[in-house]
């Protein structure tokens, strides 16, 4: 069995129409959100043996936070093909993972996660920012993600526990 944590990037910052949709930065309140989910992840005792995050600003810094606060010691893999990604884009990075990761978190956005979850799930839930699903796969290794999803005829896992920042206050 592996473990898929399924993380949206915190809330980002509108203030500046300039910035490109890629380097917008986190608001205040995502500055708080993230390192929250990080602290729950270290309470849960989920801190994961990876963390692969997509390329943009928010994503990455989002990753950081949660990384520094759920005490995960190893690097932050940025992917620029998990920017605004379908969740085959993560399904086919997932299913290149050397087998000794078996908990790897994965930071990204809307609607792909939202998509990603309910495919491997069934289970259709909204992911606000900074929201973390943890989908217990029914998998051993990584590389049975490839494909898995044309045509599957049972879910890939199921999910465990879903957080949301505003129902934790």
């Amino acid at each position: 069995m592996k473990t898929l944590m399924i993380l949206r990037h915190a809330k980002s910052s509108w203030k500046d129409d300039t910035i490109a949709d890629h380097d917008r930065p986190l608001n205040e309140r995502g500055k708080n959100d993230a390192p929250r989910m990080g602290q729950v992840i270290y309470q849960e005792d989920l801190t994961p043996d990876l963390i692969i995050s997509s390329s943009a600003k928010r994503a990455v810094k989002t990753a950081a936070l949660a990384a520094e606060a759920c005490h995960y010691e190893g690097e932050i893999l940025k992917n620029s093909d998990l920017y605004a990604a379908a969740p085959e884009a993560y399904l086919d990075v997932l299913s290149g993972l050397d087998e000794g990761f078996q908990r790897v978190m994965v930071v990204g956005h809307n609607p792909g996660l939202e998509e990603l979850l309910l495919d491997l799930t069934g289970e259709a839930e909204a992911l606000p920012t900074a929201a973390l699903a943890v989908v217990s796969l029914k998998i051993d290794t990584w590389a049975e993600l490839v494909g898995r999803l044309e045509g599957a005829d049972e879910e890939l896992g199921d999910l465990v526990h879903l957080y949301r920042p505003k129902e934790m206050d």
